[in-house]
């Protein structure tokens, strides 16, 4: 039953300003709750900054020994310890203790200067027997990070003895050597910049398997991902090209290539609320427009738990999963996500009954 051409998911974890878990935070979002607050970080006009962030009390309930080190900081230790607790939660069902292979999406390096390099042995520590250091890789670039580690991922298992890869991210905007920038860009939510974003923190970590028989079952389906598609804009936040959406909508073209018409349910989106990115969706969606049942749900759960940088790919996947499971009519969602840098990236997450291994 081994089959490349997809990945299943085996088991998905997260922590997000809106839940401690995938299920409180899924019930969350599709409730519209919003964990949008006024916070301590002040922008460079002196207003508070709206973000999103998970409680204090989920942290104080994570069982993890995070080693300081010269470089920790408050947003290193909410960083790690989210990620522990979500792989934790992703790996629980496994009954065999082995080392999986880790593929983990960081933020691009231009908008983390601070970056988070003892991240990998602190995870390798705390998640003993499924991370380790040798059987790592990271990727930089934000928002599209976690699609590109399921495009590395199909790379990593084929050929490979190992059933289980693992894949996810974690984020937080709580610095000020991250906030700064893009308070003087004017891209945060203020009291007067209605077009900025609220940043926000999670984690999301997704067990993959080449084998369905391995995968999570659910009233009695299971859920598989496509190869995605992967592309680059050239017109992007730090460059002086023209803007024209050119990169997702290559993205969502080889995402959805062996798709058939009008089979995708509900797109979700890592739109975080500035105008910036609707061009690019827009573009994107009517030159695919065929793919896309009439009329197609978009969701931007941004709304409810802010802008989650690096963890934004795998959350959204997991989202979109769990509305799988739970809809009977919906077989197929396409999940995309865009970076500052020019990295865009597009997967179908689908629905196939366990009985007959079809749609």
């Amino acid at each position: 039953m081994s089959d490349m051409k997809k990945l299943y998911i085996a088991g998905m974890g997260m922590i997000t300003p809106v839940g401690a878990n995938t299920a409180m935070t899924a019930a969350a979002v599709n409730a519209g709750m919003s964990a949008y607050g006024l916070s301590n970080y002040y922008g460079q006009n002196g207003q508070p900054i709206t973000m999103a962030s998970v409680p204090n009390s989920v942290f104080q309930k994570i069982d993890a020994d995070i080693g300081e080190g010269n470089r920790y900081s408050e947003r290193h230790d909410r960083v790690f310890k989210m990620a522990i607790q979500a792989i934790r939660e992703a790996c629980s069902s496994l009954s065999k203790r082995e080392h999986i292979p880790l593929v983990l999406a960081l933020a691009d390096p231009q908008s983390d200067a601070d970056g988070l390099v003892p991240i990998i042995p602190t995870l390798e520590a705390n998640c003993k027997p499924w991370v380790s250091a040798a059987l790592s890789h990271s990727i930089f670039s934000g928002r599209a990070a976690g699609i590109e580690a399921i495009d590395f991922a199909f790379h990593q298992l084929e050929g490979s003895p190992n059933s289980f890869v693992l894949i996810g991210g974690s984020d937080s905007y709580r610095d000020y050597g991250r906030l700064g920038p893009l308070s003087e860009a004017r891209r945060l939510l203020v009291a007067d910049s209605p077009d900025g974003f609220a940043p926000g923190e999670a984690a999301s970590f997704l067990l993959l398997t080449r084998h369905p028989e391995l995968a999570q079952s659910r009233n009695g389906h299971i859920i598989a991902l496509h190869p995605p598609g992967i592309a680059d804009e050239p017109g992007h936040l730090s460059s002086e090209e023209p803007y024209r959406g050119d990169g997702l909508d290559a993205a969502f073209k080889r995402a959805l290539a062996n798709q058939p018409p009008s089979s995708i349910h509900s797109i979700y989106s890592s739109m975080n609320g500035e105008n910036h990115w609707a061009k690019e969706y827009g573009v994107a969606f009517i030159r695919s427009q065929e793919f896309f049942i009439d009329p197609v749900r978009i969701e931007h759960p941004a709304d409810c738990y802010g802008d989650l940088g690096a963890a934004t790919g795998p959350v959204l996947i997991a989202l979109a999963a769990e509305h799988l499971f739970s809809h009977g009519t919906a077989k197929a969602h396409l999940v995309y996500s865009s970076s500052d840098t020019g990295k865009r990236g597009a997967i179908v997450v689908q629905k196939i009954s366990v009985m007959t291994n079809k749609i």
